[in-house]
């Protein structure tokens, strides 16, 4: 489902859309602004993961598996 919405937008953006869409880049101005916010979406995801991540304290639990794993061949050719 999507909701349509008006949003003004200074000239240059507005340009930078139409020339995105005149170029093949993107199928639409819509398309523009929904790539936009979704690649600013993932970076907030992304900002509060590795927030939590560094506030967190190191996970020992799978510390042997690993160093065990590291040993291993890897039949990867």
């Amino acid at each position: 489902m999507s909701t349509q919405i008006a949003v003004r937008l200074p000239d240059e953006i507005v340009a930078f859309l139409d020339r995105e869409v005149s170029e093949n880049r993107a199928p639409s101005r819509a398309a523009v602004v929904l790539r936009a916010l979704e690649r600013e979406r993932r970076r907030e995801i992304a900002a509060r993961d590795a927030a939590i991540l560094a506030a967190s304290e190191p996970d020992q639990d799978l510390d042997a598996l690993a160093q065990f794993s590291a040993k291993l061949a890897a039949d990867i050719d």
